[in-house]
């Protein structure tokens, strides 16, 4: 809903989010309070009763509060499952094109290359912004074309071309899942409502009766447990997005190991001459 969160460092962000809802709550009880005291002066057992009410809501909201953290994390973990399934089926497909005979080998171990560093440097800077890379897509859509090209000469190229191209699916099933779920998040009518309970939570505050000192206390105590919980759903919500996202790490590993150039095996040394 908020992506311009999503740019600022996230220590930053909790600071940012910490002055605004106890520096909002404090503010409320400096200029709001003092109208609320007018109007309820002569209202007996009005702290029980406002106990009572911030009892009642802390469950309802803090309920909500802690479904929506729940909810982030578990969509978290289930992108990372899908980031690491994609970064396998890629590991799958490299090693079985690299048993084709030449010239196909290196004409499809090029293009997987390419296409996994820009899957690296082009394709998740853009998803962590909500865009999509459509170069990805072209690489892809290029790999393809020239793996379906390829003609096996006999049964065991027909069974190794089955089965890679039975991991090329599996790759782009994985890569469609994790493009689909780039800009899902909270519903922007939960926000509203996470939004709106903050500021219901503060007002309710307001109305307390007690010293001065110890009303800004509880107030701003309140108010950075209430603040610190919408930080992490807001942090988690969009699992791609900003400094606690995830990354493409498990990508470039494969990369490193396996497509990088020079990482192909070397070739083993002669035997020494007789008598040496």
């Amino acid at each position: 809903m908020f992506f311009w969160i999503y740019d600022i460092p996230t220590a930053t962000l909790a600071l940012y989010f910490a002055v605004a809802f106890v520096g909002g709550t404090w503010a409320a009880i400096f200029l709001i309070s003092p109208i609320f005291r007018f109007l309820i002066r002569s209202q007996d057992g009005i702290n029980d009763f406002v106990g009572y009410a911030l009892g009642a809501f802390g469950v309802f909201y803090g309920l909500l509060l802690g479904l929506l953290a729940v909810s982030s994390y578990e969509n978290t973990s289930e992108l990372e499952g899908i980031v690491a399934s994609e970064a396998a089926a890629l590991a799958g497909l490299w090693r079985d094109v690299d048993n084709y005979p030449e010239p196909a080998r290196t004409n499809l171990q090029d293009k997987l290359r390419i296409y996994t560093a820009n899957l690296i440097d082009g394709e998740w800077p853009a998803q962590r912004r909500g865009l999509m890379d459509r170069e990805g897509v072209r690489l892809a859509t290029i790999f393809q074309k020239d793996l379906c090209r390829f003609s096996p000469e006999n049964v065991s190229q027909e069974i190794l071309h089955a089965e890679t191209m039975r991991a090329f699916n599996h790759m782009v099933e994985f890569r469609s899942k994790r493009i689909q779920n780039t800009n899902n998040g909270i519903p922007a009518v939960m926000w509203w409502v996470v939004m709106i309970g903050a500021v219901v939570n503060t007002l309710i505050i307001t109305f307390f009766k007690v010293r001065f000192d110890v009303h800004l206390l509880i107030g701003g105590l309140l108010a950075l447990v209430v603040g610190s919980l919408i930080f992490v759903v807001a942090v988690l919500d969009y699992p791609f997005r900003g400094e606690v996202s995830i990354g493409p790490d498990r990508i470039k590993v494969i990369y490193d190991a396996l497509m990088k150039p020079g990482k192909t095996a070397a070739a083993p040394a002669p035997p020494a001459p007789a008598g040496q």
